[in-house]
């Protein structure tokens, strides 16, 4: 993997476990077009290792991210904006077929709440503030602010955050089921790497097919969702993982995965 990246760090924290901490905390984690490409980059890699079964992003104590750098944007117009394919980054987000895991604290705002968003689940601290306050600058959320956030908590509470800038707490994100736990301050980051651990433990192509399952659900109809899901279970069946697991399970031993 690279180690020239400048505004976040690389980690290899524990067994099968890729960390990544955006680090800009001068400006709050701003997503400047630098850190995203970089950001891209380490996750790509981590996808691509086989050594890696689960990824955690992070930023520090005080921010996850504040947002976007709107000084990148403030002057731009449509074609300059089109140009940078700016939202290219969260496209490439979502072809990550590995399980991602933000660890959140302080500060999830605008792109910082939508990265958080576009990973798969969501640890927050106790002090992590979640919102789209784009409509203070005269815009709307443009990487799935609108979209995610609307699946997971509901048209009416979504309204609120992106039209009239309402923060979430911790306590609300777990509520409305935007964060799957929430842990002491001085935990959080050990808790989602605890947890990514685990994960990365498990079968890895039933991970994998899981996490897609999962997420096309958000996507398709219930009949079509069944179906996909169908598929993908009958194609775990063609693996040598799914042989050594029900062997492992009817010889009361544990399974040792090869990710085939």
């Amino acid at each position: 993997m690279a180690t020239e990246f400048q505004d976040i760090l690389v980690e290899r924290p524990l067994d099968h476990v890729g960390l990544i901490r955006l680090n800009r905390p001068q400006a709050l984690n701003a997503l400047r077009a630098r850190l995203m490409e970089e950001l891209v980059s380490a996750l790509q890699s981590f996808d691509h290792d086989p050594a890696i079964g689960a990824i955690v992003i992070t930023g520090n104590d005080k921010a996850f991210s504040a947002g976007a750098d709107i000084t990148e944007m403030a002057d731009a117009t449509v074609t300059d904006m089109l140009n940078r394919g700016m939202i290219e980054r969260w496209r490439q987000l979502r072809a990550i077929r590995k399980p991602i895991i933000a660890a959140v604290s302080g500060h999830c705002l605008g792109g910082g709440c939508e990265l958080a968003l576009g990973c798969d689940m969501i640890v927050a601290s106790e002090t992590a503030k979640f919102g789209q306050p784009e409509i203070n600058i005269g815009v709307i959320p443009g990487a799935g602010g609108t979209q995610r956030l609307t699946k997971v908590v509901g048209k009416s509470l979504a309204m609120e955050v992106v039209l009239n800038d309402r923060r979430l707490t911790a306590e609300e994100a777990l509520r409305y089921g935007l964060a799957s736990r929430v842990a002491p301050l001085e935990n959080y980051l050990n808790e989602a790497l605890t947890l990514a651990s685990q994960i990365a433990a498990r079968a890895p192509l039933g991970v994998q097919m899981g996490k897609e399952a999962i997420n096309k659900s958000f996507e398709m109809g219930l009949t079509d969702g069944m179906a996909y899901e169908e598929k993908l279970f009958y194609i775990l069946f063609a693996s040598e993982d799914q042989k050594e697991g029900m062997r492992a399970f009817v010889e009361k031993r544990k399974p040792v995965w090869q990710g085939k």
